[in-house]
């Protein structure tokens, strides 16, 4: 009797006759995006398999925009973030509205970056730690500490527990205590109002009716963030690799 494949084996199988149109190139998935897709065999009598030696991509992808020979943070935004980072251009507007201070606009437009192009889970860290060498640390501390702060509640300031959260992870869902911890931390620290700044100026649900251009911060970003001469990727910093992920996603290696 044939053994029937699990969803792993059949995802491998997939992804060998998935051949890009043009120069039949090998296309890869990270094995985080076959996790997080519930691709996982935990059999280990399992054969590993190889697949065919093709040629695999290593370079510009065809599928997506071309970029720059120098990216910056604009061409990032308009040749790899989807229509998600209306999100993040319409929390950026509303901290425009409210009269905020240049750098934390650019924390607001900036602060969930890596839910809109790289990594859901701890994207508060995972954003920060893109944006460290380009940011001052005052707003990459506050896009990493938003991450915690968002759960809790500040009267005070006016920030209530999100209902979008209620509906989304329950009413007596209590957070993981690494989220515990770095709230009490942040709540004693001398940017605390940076990072609940961002939160209270994040929409949770954004209106799909408004379209609001990155044109509108080209000026702030000019002044705020330090886009290397070589380009975002090209340059020689601890994030350099993420934005390089970014700009070839499905290389190989």
């Amino acid at each position: 009797m044939e053994e029937t494949k699990g969803p792993s084996e059949l995802a491998e199988e997939d992804e060998f006759q998935r051949m890009r149109d043009l120069g039949d190139f090998m296309i890869y998935r990270s094995a985080i995006n076959k996790l997080a897709d519930g691709e996982w065999s935990g059999n280990e009598k399992k054969t590993f398999n190889l697949g065919p030696l093709k040629p695999s991509l290593m370079g510009e992808d065809p599928r997506l925009p071309s970029m720059p020979e120098y990216p910056t943070l604009l061409d990032f935004f308009n040749l790899r973030f989807g229509p998600s980072k209306q999100h993040l251009l319409q929390s950026a507007a509303l901290a425009q509205k409210n009269n905020l201070p240049e750098k934390m606009i650019l924390a607001c437009l900036l602060h969930d970056i890596s839910v809109i192009a790289f990594f859901r889970p701890d994207h508060g860290y995972w954003g920060a730690q893109m944006l460290e060498p380009y940011v001052d640390e005052e707003v990459s501390w506050a896009i990493r500490m938003h991450q915690a702060l968002r759960f809790f509640p500040d009267k005070e300031v006016g920030y209530e527990y999100p209902e979008a959260y209620a509906k989304r992870f329950g009413a007596d869902y209590k957070v993981e205590s690494y989220i515990q911890r770095d709230y009490e931390y942040a709540r004693k620290h001398k940017w605390y109002m940076s990072a609940r700044m961002i939160c209270l100026n994040d929409l949770y649900a954004f209106d799909p009716n408004t379209q609001v251009s990155i044109n509108q911060f080209e000026d702030i970003i000019g002044r705020h963030f330090k886009n290397p001469k070589e380009g975002l990727g090209n340059d020689n910093t601890s994030a350099s690799h993420m934005w390089r992920t970014l700009r070839r996603p499905a290389n190989a290696l």
